[in-house]
């Protein structure tokens, strides 16, 4: 059994939808191969045919304006007529995660992928919708960093008094890890049961959850993230809190 699971996120380093699909990757079995999906329709050969022994197809991406971004609808455009060329009936299973804290947001895109699978004469097998998915990178990155923190305390510790002290910081850390874990499980426990369903090749159906996060406190953390994600013009955690360069395309029609 061959999966493939395919990656709609636009970003290039630390994509909730890639973190989602390699966790979903330790559950699923078999042979997989993990690809993301280009803005460059030149670049859609190798990830084409890369298809054609498919048994399983997991896509994972961000919503767009309640639907899927523009380069992934292009990429399924090539991919629908790639299908119907070859011949393809791979089973379909979708993730997708949005900036809004309810889960149900994901429907419409829901809705587009089984319209997009019925017009390739794949098997729709279900999907995950995910509300408030750019926590879980928010999270992820937050315990890297507590981890971390930690280890320096630690090693600081021994440094100071010349023994090594790892009751208290492994407890805040600990503390922070089941917190945190809390917020995420019910994602992640959807995610796992989805994962096992395209390994026992059964339908997984229409789901959504969201991060365990009261919306009152949810819409106040996303409000600060994206208030100091826009100062650094969208460099938070993407860019390692980088200015992001203009693009040649943005060059060009600024110069026109």
């Amino acid at each position: 059994m061959k999966t493939v699971l395919l990656c709609g996120s636009p970003k290039k380093r630390l994509s909730a939808s890639a973190f989602l699909l390699k966790l979903a990757a330790l559950f699923i079995g078999g042979e997989k191969t993990f690809v993301a999906i280009p803005a460059v329709p030149s670049r859609y050969d190798p990830i084409l045919d890369e298809l054609k022994g498919a048994d399983n197809l997991l896509f994972a991406m961000p919503l767009y304006v309640d639907g899927v971004p523009g380069h992934v609808l292009a990429f399924l455009e090539a991919l629908e007529a790639f299908a119907k060329e070859e011949d393809l009936h791979p089973r379909v299973w979708v993730v997708v995660n949005n900036g809004f804290i309810e889960g149900r947001q994901n429907a419409p895109f829901m809705a587009i992928m089984e319209n997009f699978s019925a017009a390739c004469s794949f098997s729709f097998m279900g999907g995950l919708g995910i509300g408030g998915g750019v926590m879980l990178n928010v999270i992820r990155i937050l315990l890297a960093a507590q981890f971390f923190l930690m280890l320096i305390l630690i090693f600081a510790g021994y440094l100071a008094e010349g023994r090594w002290i790892v009751k208290e910081p492994a407890e805040n850390f600990l503390l922070n890890l089941l917190i945190n874990g809390a917020l995420a499980s019910a994602a992640l426990l959807e995610l796992i049961s989805l994962a096992r369903h395209i390994r026992r090749q059964k339908d997984f159906g229409t789901k959504y959850t969201r991060i365990l996060l009261p919306a009152f406190v949810f819409i106040v953390v996303a409000d600060v993230f994206f208030f100091i994600a826009s100062l650094l013009q969208g460099g938070l955690f993407r860019g390692w809190l980088a200015k992001k360069k203009p693009t040649d395309a943005y060059l060009k029609r600024r110069m026109d």
